[in-house]
């Protein structure tokens, strides 16, 4: 995946940061991307980099040292949530051409559940803890795990096509 990925330094007047990789070969991450822009009904993010729109899902260690071990996730946590499901759902969907839906039910503390079906399918199923924490040390983990989510919905859909067919 490194390969074939950009490697863009962002910097602010303060200080510099780490040198970010974006994984351009990755499916997921591209469709993430989409369901970010897709958001954008007035163009307001027209200016702002692909970095920029998913640097909310980046949480490093000092970043996460700042939230708390526990705590009640705020709409937006549980709208960026949605939006990486929503993204592996349509990667699924466009390497298997099965539609996939997605079901999530949260708790207001923060646990619940999360799944993917493809018709009688379910493709993913993850029991969800700490939403407020959700987050990933890198863009490379972001797309890593989503493809892995991914590949491993397709594996499952290529053993029960069948099911998922229904």
């Amino acid at each position: 995946m490194a390969e074939a990925a950009e490697v863009i330094a962002e910097t602010d007047e303060s200080a510099t940061a780490p040198e970010q990789t974006i994984p351009t070969d990755s499916p997921f991450f591209q469709e993430l991307i989409k369901q970010w822009r897709a958001q954008d009904t007035h163009g307001v993010w027209e200016s702002k980099s692909d970095l920029e729109l998913l640097e909310p899902y980046v949480l490093d260690k000092e970043k996460r040292k700042q939230i708390p071990i526990m705590g009640d996730p705020d709409p937006e946590t549980l709208w960026r949530l949605e939006l990486y499901y929503n993204a592996i759902g349509l990667t699924i969907e466009r390497e298997t051409g099965i539609m996939v839906s997605p079901m999530m039910k949260m708790h207001h503390e923060g646990f619940g559940r999360m799944i993917l079906a493809a018709g009688r399918l379910i493709v993913i199923n993850k029991h969800l803890r700490d939403v407020h924490r959700f987050g990933f040390p890198s863009f490379e983990k972001l797309a890593s795990e989503g493809d892995k989510a991914v590949a491993s919905a397709v594996e499952m859909i290529g053993k029960f096509p069948e099911v998922a067919n229904y």
